[in-house]
């Protein structure tokens, strides 16, 4: 029991001073990275982790050198190789009983939209749970066995983005069985700015739950605190939360993804972009799956005037990629500079130059899905009557203002 209390505490304090000349340096370190906020909260209990491919930390094994200060080119400091936070927790004599998995999978290679199967992680033998399957929140025993969950996943800062959902069901299911929520936080890629139509509560679905607009401009911790500070889950209850902040980041820092946070959403500027080209997801087009630029293009074989060519092939991520194998016409918007707002004017060109003869706007279930992207019916309604860009955004004003009110109360980060 001392050789393991030992091997804890010496891991734990390297880890923590590699931690800590970083800090010096002021680069970002993201909650995984200081296990000396977090190993002493998880020690004793019965944790489950919901992460994916996108929850790693620095392991102990160094794979190389950089330079310590990028300005001067002075020092060297290590590398260290990136492990998954599960086998960085086993590592650590935690005891980790299960992982649950989000929207495309624990490995995160799963496609947009289709069901994720529980089953087993080869490599440690835990059970994993799919959170996007027969259920999307935990069920009462499913958490019997454990204390605590983990929360260790990337996000992008869109309403849309499911894993911010994910987080809302765990939290639910946490405080009506007793459980304490620990989110390790991660930054947010767009976290400089926050824009687009707030929700309307007729249209909340799985990928808009919240009073909150497109873009909300905080990291996925500073949302679990708005989460339950706002009363969000079911009958306004509350589960027993705990955020482990970033060092060194603020809102404007720039923050490179290490690994891709889901299959279409390959580099930075797929993800930057993202917030505008996913309402090309709910119109008679493509917004790129299928191709080596998802999210960057977009086009329809009924944009005939319009210059670019693209044509969807099955590829990792997009299986059965919509107009697979036809000519899609539209834009190339991969070379468009970095993003600090949304930008409405390409769905309009889109919409002003749609000859299909099949509606402009796709329905699922009946519904428009714009409707449940957006939040809300008034944008569609806007793009249909012709309104420009600078019009529709005027409508977001107020709602917006009242946003920033309540966000402010939440923010760990200036």
């Amino acid at each position: 029991m001392l050789k393991k209390l030992f091997k804890y505490t010496l891991i734990a304090l390297f880890l923590s001073n590699f931690s800590y000349a970083q800090n010096n340096l002021g680069e970002i370190l993201t909650a995984a990275q200081q296990p000396n906020l977090y190993l002493p909260l998880l020690k004793n209990k019965r944790v489950g982790v919901v992460t994916n491919q996108t929850g790693v930390t620095d392991g102990t094994k160094i794979i190389g050198k950089k330079s310590c200060d990028e300005n001067t080119g002075m020092g060297s400091c290590a590398i260290f190789e990136q492990i998954s936070i599960v086998d960085f927790l086993l590592e650590n004599e935690i005891d980790v009983r299960k992982i649950f998995s989000p929207e495309h999978g624990f490995r995160g290679d799963v496609d947009a939209g289709a069901t994720v199967k529980s089953g087993k992680d080869i490599k440690t033998g835990l059970p994993i749970i799919s959170l996007y399957g027969k259920n999307k929140k935990p069920t009462k025993s499913q958490y019997a066995d454990l204390d605590v969950i983990l929360f260790d996943i990337q996000d992008v800062g869109a309403r849309f983005y499911t894993y911010i959902s994910t987080l809302h069901y765990i939290m639910e299911a946490a405080a009506e069985n007793d459980k304490k929520v620990i989110v390790l936080d991660r930054p947010n890629p767009n976290g400089h700015y926050v824009d687009g139509p707030v929700l309307k509560e007729k249209h909340k679905t799985f990928v808009g739950m919240h009073k909150v607009p497109v873009v909300y401009g905080m990291t996925i911790g500073e949302y679990a605190l708005m989460i339950n500070g706002e009363k969000w889950l079911e009958n306004g209850v509350q589960c027993d939360l705990k955020v482990i902040p970033l060092k060194n980041y603020t809102h404007q820092t720039k923050y490179s993804l290490p690994i891709k946070p889901s299959p279409n959403l390959p580099n930075d500027h797929s993800i930057n972009l993202y917030p505008s080209t996913c309402f090309f997801e709910a119109f008679n087009g493509s917004e790129g799956r299928g191709t080596d630029k998802p999210f960057q293009v977009y086009g329809s074989p009924y944009l005939e005037k319009m210059p670019y060519e693209f044509i969807p092939q099955p590829n990792a991520g997009a299986s059965n990629p919509r107009f697979k194998g036809e000519v899609c016409y539209g834009e190339d918007l991969s070379d468009v500079e970095f993003l600090s707002e949304i930008r409405l004017d390409w769905l309009i060109k889109a919409r002003k130059n749609y000859v299909g003869k099949e509606e402009f706007w796709i329905k699922q279930s009946g519904a428009y899905w714009i409707d449940k992207l957006a939040g809300t019916e008034e944008l569609r309604k806007q793009i249909d009557a012709g309104w420009t860009e600078e019009e529709i955004k005027a409508t977001w004003k107020e709602d917006l203002e009242e946003f920033m009110k309540v966000r402010s109360r939440y923010l760990l980060y200036d």
